[in-house]
């Protein structure tokens, strides 16, 4: 059934909005998700435009004293995707590669991941161009609290909420919180997500992403009807996401053959112990270094026979040139946007389990939005009770997707996609033109 509006086909204008973002491969990635699936919907010229583009976008220079006493600018960028739901929702990541319009995608991703899972949030990135592996402790608060205070008149409670991302931890969070409360004059948790338990964090909240990547997985090997103990998983990331994940399916007796990070890939066919590598890698050492499994070129693991890959690091890791070359029977998405539509056209055609990413990493936000009604109730809830409504809510989220792609004979990522983006483009009907 359409979806029409009578503001259908008042901005087919000479110049698009979309330019700002476009020089990014990864906004015009997620712009052709989107016109995919409107197209699929029959979404109304109109509804799609303002689903194309975000409500805003804020870049400040951010100008930090360093240790050695010099002064340095780095870029900033806020972007809110969506407003109409509720208060916009995403994290913040500090990455040398952050640019204006992959955070743009990511909040237009966050968007269609709140209305999967039927959060009363609109989605939002941030981000700050920057390596913080070269940045002190102090080099990085004085960052942080700076580009807090450059965002001051867009972020709130009610406004924009804030969550870690890559090169970002609970306590980057912290840092935000703090900063605010000073503006507020009084404590103010509910500014952030995924801070420390002492400061009104949630238990449970570090683990979600993983967690709830984990729970599809598995749903995921029941379609398949594969026993969770004769399965084999590829891991590409050991960050927060990834290191969960593995720890979580190793667990499930799932075999963790292969992980990777920044600096290199290793690979064990007879299973790696993720609970050794993990103190392997927090004694300082590099992943690459562990001595119970050879290292390889990261490139090769991606193409790896296993039952599960997941990728959970960067956008554009799966695509034309080793699409064809997958030898998985599911690909997990635990990082936002790793696959190209290019590479997706290819996975299409083959019996390849595609679990979509925002379905698959829906677990942060969900528990996100935890953390934030319980500050806003002043009331904490058990670590059981956490991760006993995320599995209901995850579990949920999946069948419909899976359902749905059966019903229409249609790609869960279409499914996906199709449940968010028709659910923030009917409220933006419902509601007008504002916000």
């Amino acid at each position: 059934m359409p979806m029409t509006n009578n503001d259908s086909h008042s901005s087919e204008n000479q110049h698009s909005p979309n330019s700002v973002f476009e020089s990014s491969a990864t906004y015009r990635m997620a712009l052709s998700q989107l016109e995919s699936v409107a197209h699929l919907l029959k979404i109304d010229r109109g509804i799609l435009q303002r689903l194309s583009v975000p409500k805003r976008a804020m870049i400040v220079s951010v100008p930090v004293r360093m240790d050695d006493g010099a002064t340095r600018i780095f870029n900033g960028y806020r972007v809110q995707h969506s407003l109409t739901s509720g208060p916009s929702k995403g994290g913040l990541r500090y990455h040398p590669s952050v640019d204006l319009g992959e955070v743009a995608a990511l909040s237009m991703w966050m968007s269609w991941k709140c209305g999967i899972m039927n959060l009363p949030f609109g989605g939002a990135k941030g981000g700050i161009t920057c390596d913080p592996e070269a940045l002190s402790i102090g080099e990085k608060e004085r960052l942080t609290r700076r580009f807090t205070e450059e965002l001051l008149s867009i972020i709130g409670p009610r406004m924009d909420v804030m969550a870690p991302d890559m090169g970002t931890d609970e306590q980057t969070m912290a840092w935000i919180m703090d900063t605010y409360s000073m503006k507020v004059g009084y404590a103010c948790p509910e500014i952030v997500t995924g801070k420390p338990v002492e400061l009104g964090g949630c238990l449970g909240r570090r683990e979600a992403t993983g967690r709830g990547v984990t729970f599809c997985i598995l749903e995921a090997l029941k379609d398949l009807n594969i026993k969770p103990e004769e399965a084999t998983a590829v891991v590409q990331g050991f960050g927060n996401v990834g290191a969960i994940t593995c720890a979580e399916l190793s667990q499930k007796g799932i075999k963790i053959i292969a992980v990777s990070d920044r600096y290199g890939a290793i690979h064990n066919a007879l299973g790696i112990d993720i609970l050794e590598l993990q103190n392997f890698v927090s004694g300082g050492n590099l992943l690459k270094g562990f001595p119970k499994a050879k290292q390889i070129d990261a490139d090769e693991m991606l193409i790896l026979p296993c039952t599960v890959l997941v990728p959970a690091a960067l956008e554009r890791v799966i695509h034309l040139k080793n699409a064809a070359q997958l030898k998985c029977k599911i690909l997990a998405e635990a990082a936002n946007g790793p696959t190209t539509p290019e590479a997706d056209a290819i996975i299409s055609k083959t019996d390849i389990y595609v679990i979509p990413d925002i379905l698959c990493n829906a677990g942060g936000v969900t528990v996100s939005y935890f953390e934030w009604v319980q500050d806003i109730q002043q009331l904490l809830w058990s670590e059981e009770q956490v991760n006993h409504k995320l599995y209901e809510l995850m579990i949920n989220a999946f069948r419909r997707v899976r359902d749905l792609a059966l019903n229409k004979k249609i790609s869960m990522r279409l499914a996906a996609l199709s449940l968010g983006v028709e659910k923030i483009a009917r409220e933006k009907i419902k509601r007008g033109l504002f916000p």
